[in-house]
């Protein structure tokens, strides 16, 4: 089974491209700290993996997140075989994300990104809502929540 669940930080905006058929990607990378701390008290180590989302869900990673921004990524590892303009043969793996979530409040976001508004494709923030959605999202303080 290809099952892997990421959660780290982003260590940049998500490039958002499409494909000749018109396809859309997006490609970014999680710094992912390492479980274990060292014995001899040094930091963690941080692992930058790429991800790759496509679609709806690349589209969404494209708008809504920014670089620094916390996530939590689900999907499978994929190792591509390909070879680069001098002619060596290399090899990649990164991870195709199924799902991306948001794992931080809408107001620690706005707090630590200085920005509220989703990006349309160009970077640029905008403040039309987003249409076509069945949902909506509550402006609750996480203390008025019922359970």
């Amino acid at each position: 089974m290809n099952q892997i669940t990421l959660m780290g930080r982003l260590t940049r905006d998500p490039e958002l491209r499409h494909t000749q058929n018109g396809t859309p990607v997006a490609s970014f990378a999680l710094a992912v700290d390492r479980r274990y701390t060292p014995k001899d008290g040094s930091e963690r180590q941080t692992d930058f993996i790429d991800v790759v989302a496509w679609r709806q869900t690349g589209e969404f990673v494209s708008r809504y997140f920014t670089k620094g921004q916390m996530a939590l990524v689900t999907g499978s590892l994929q190792i591509r075989d390909w070879t680069d303009k001098d002619g060596n043969k290399r090899r990649t793996a990164e991870v195709v994300a199924e799902n991306v979530y948001f794992t931080e409040s809408k107001k620690s976001r706005e707090a630590s990104m200085g920005r509220a508004e989703p990006r349309d494709d160009f970077g640029s923030n905008y403040t039309s809502p987003v249409t076509g959605s069945d949902f909506e999202e509550l402006d609750l303080d996480e203390g008025d929540l019922p359970f």
